[in-house]
């Protein structure tokens, strides 16, 4: 090897070219080339985007949505509700307690006014936020687990395992979900909450387990989890450890997806009259605002605090589903900068 290959120099253009100058020597490494200075000793990396290397699994901190306007009134509405769920039973009356005088309207002692027998209606609107958001949650969580257990298996284990999972899956893709609730629900003579937040769990959780079906038999075939495999891992150790990290922000999007749909479909059961039996929530406020009439008496305190509050959960779990939306879609999350650098050269031209 001859002195010019050892001591290359950089022509005008920038491209390195033989010669005699300052002395550097260059090396190829894995994360890079090794660029050194003889006189400093001081080692230099230059990025080589051809020697990146394998996809590695997402750090946690990579996964958190980007702290904006938007997630922070979604945190906002949401964190709210939830903490008025909590503190609101001890603060105000008991819900159930009918001595009140009926149809007062808001102010003084019943911030809310009270309904036809008398109770106080924001403490049964704390109490129906307790109620329709534990239905909700637990919902949620029996969607995302299904849908975790048929899209993920189905996706990473494939063959006979994939078709047969499937085959269920699409049998309840293709079910219509609202008719099916309102079928099981009258048929149930006693209807607790537990068993409304059962019925919306299982029956909403096939769109997300294609979702997660089609993403695990992407990862699948990354080399990290080949590695696992050549390694001898477990199957299921592969799924927890290895693919499980990478779907965190698409789960936590689902599962406030589903949070979302289990509240409006409570809602809408409950105003039917199919929804939870003797337990107050959001949408047995509204039932039984519509049955005696409270629109047409003008008692819009009845009616329009329940309302309300299910758009504005509804509203605040959306922006940060929308938040994590961003962190996950490759083009949503470059598209800010991208129309910042749009309209930057648009005032520059101008």
């Amino acid at each position: 090897m001859s002195n010019n290959n050892l001591h290359p120099d950089f022509d005008s253009d920038g491209a390195m070219s033989a010669g005699a100058g300052d002395e550097l020597v260059a090396a190829a490494t894995p994360g890079g080339t090794l660029v050194m200075d003889k006189d400093a000793g001081e080692p230099e990396f230059e990025e080589a985007a051809a020697n990146s290397g394998p996809v590695k699994t997402r750090r946690f901190k990579d996964m958190l949505p980007r702290l904006d306007f938007k997630l922070g009134l979604g945190l906002f509405l949401t964190l709210g509700i939830v903490l008025f769920a909590i503190i609101g039973p001890f603060v105000t009356q008991d819900p159930r307690n009918y001595d009140n005088a009926t149809f007062l309207k808001p102010g003084g002692e019943h911030l809310l006014g009270t309904n036809n027998l008398g109770a106080d209606l924001l403490a049964q609107l704390a109490e129906g936020a307790a109620g329709s958001i534990m239905v909700g949650v637990v919902a949620g969580i029996i969607a995302v687990t299904l849908s975790l257990f048929f899209g993920i298996v189905a996706g990473y284990v494939g063959g006979y395992v994939d078709e047969g999972l499937s085959l269920i899956t699409n049998i309840m893709l293709v079910i219509p979900g609202l008719p099916l609730i309102i079928v099981i629900a009258s048929y149930m003579e006693s209807r607790s909450m537990m068993v409304i937040a059962v019925v919306l769990g299982i029956t909403s959780w096939a769109g997300a387990a294609i979702v997660l079906r089609l993403q695990a038999k992407s990862l699948r075939n990354r080399d990290y989890v080949a590695a696992s495999r050549v390694a001898g891992e477990k199957t299921w150790r592969i799924i927890c450890v290895e693919i499980l990290p990478n779907l965190l922000p698409l789960l936590a999007a689902q599962f406030l997806s589903a949070v979302v749909l289990s509240i409006l479909s409570e809602a809408g059961l409950s105003y039917l009259g199919l929804g939870p039996s003797g337990s107050i929530t959001w949408g047995t406020m509204l039932n039984q605002a519509s049955q005696h009439n409270a629109f047409y008496i003008g008692a819009w305190w009845w009616f329009i605090p329940p309302g309300l509050m299910i758009a504005l959960l509804g509203c605040g779990l959306s922006l940060i589903n929308f938040s994590i939306d961003e962190t996950i879609n490759p083009k949503l999350r470059t598209a800010p900068a991208a129309v910042k650098a749009i309209r930057k050269a648009e005032k520059a031209a101008a």
